[in-house]
């Protein structure tokens, strides 16, 4: 039999992230949010209309209001999102190195982009690719997003490699398992609060009525999340954040219910993101910070966020399980 690299060292897997502003100025912000909102699968709105609301009334303010946030979780090490999907890929690079296998990153907007780490690893020689979009739950503001840019770069090469684009792993068991256990980790340090809530990014719900399995995807994780917990109903629920415009946004609203619950007497919450592979401005700033402000001036008194599975050995090892069943 052949040694493992001399047939194995042909594969290469790009793990793809959402992206972040290269600083936390307003210029690299509204260079990110122009090439962000910018995408038509984020927005699905005409062109020539969108293009006068994003050029007139979004990028000459939201800016300067998300650099404030930015700059309240930027690291010395720079974006968490970008420094942590760096960290994870480099655990993962270590386990699929003994297969033979090149692994890197990318993320979708921004640096490093998909196009420049495709050609990274063409000129590594790699024949069979694997595409891992960071994003749990499948949506077609995200994951298809991921595959237009993939499918763009790959359309200008001559010799094309076979490859596989994982478009979601919502129910995978080990991801499951992961998530679970990072809570349960929480909980034995210290006692469990009332009540947990999964909360993951909004979208508009008219993309479920266009046939979107984000909605769906998002309740089944839940449910396996909590199964995997043995939690009772009436100990977790589902929400949505990050609404953004007018339009009906999928329900329950994250700060909402934190509000209601506190009124209503639930004192004591935990709040994980299982939409999230890694920290992030939405789950940094947004849930750690602002909606606990919410949730205490409401009435509640103990808010709790627990950290997305980032550059674990938990989070590495899951996503190893989920690259080899495709090698």
């Amino acid at each position: 039999m052949p040694p493992q690299s001399a047939t194995a060292n042909k594969t290469g897997v790009l793990l793809v992230n959402l992206g972040s502003p290269a600083a936390p100025t307003t210029s690299a912000v509204r260079r990110f949010l122009k090439e962000f909102l910018g995408d038509p699968r984020v927005v699905n709105l005409p062109r020539p209309l969108w293009w006068v609301i994003l050029r007139f009334f979004i990028l000459p303010f939201r800016p300067h209001r998300s650099t404030a946030a930015y700059r309240k979780i930027w690291d010395e090490k720079g974006s968490p999102l970008v420094f942590l999907t760096r960290q994870l890929t480099d655990m993962v690079a270590q386990r699929l190195n003994a297969k033979g296998v090149i692994t890197d990153y990318a993320m979708r907007y921004g640096k490093p982009s998909i196009a420049e780490q495709l050609n990274v690893l063409k000129k590594q020689g790699i024949d069979n690719l694997i595409i891992l979009p960071l994003y749990p739950q499948y949506s077609s503001t995200t994951t298809a997003s991921v595959y237009d840019d993939l499918i763009k770069e790959l359309n200008r090469w001559r010799h094309l490699p076979s490859f596989q684009f994982i478009s979601d792993y919502h129910q995978d068991e080990h991801y499951i398992a992961a998530v679970a256990e990072s809570i349960e980790k929480i909980w034995r340090k210290q006692e469990r609060n009332d009540l947990l809530l999964m909360s993951f990014h909004g979208l508009p719900e008219q993309l479920t009525q266009w046939g979107d399995p984000y909605f769906h995807q998002c309740h089944k994780t839940a449910a396996l999340i909590a199964e995997k917990l043995d939690l009772d109903k009436e100990n977790w629920r589902v929400v949505f954040q990050s609404r953004f415009g007018k339009a009906q946004w999928l329900k329950p609203y994250c700060a909402e219910t934190l509000q209601n619950l506190a009124r209503q007497g639930v004192k004591k919450i935990d709040v994980v993101c299982p939409g999230f592979a890694v920290d992030c401005l939405e789950t940094l700033e947004e849930i750690a910070m602002e909606n606990k402000a919410l949730f205490i001036k409401a009435g509640g008194e103990t808010y709790r966020y627990i950290p997305a599975l980032n550059d674990s050995k938990l989070h590495a090892d899951a996503i190893v399980k989920l690259i080899e069943q495709k090698l």
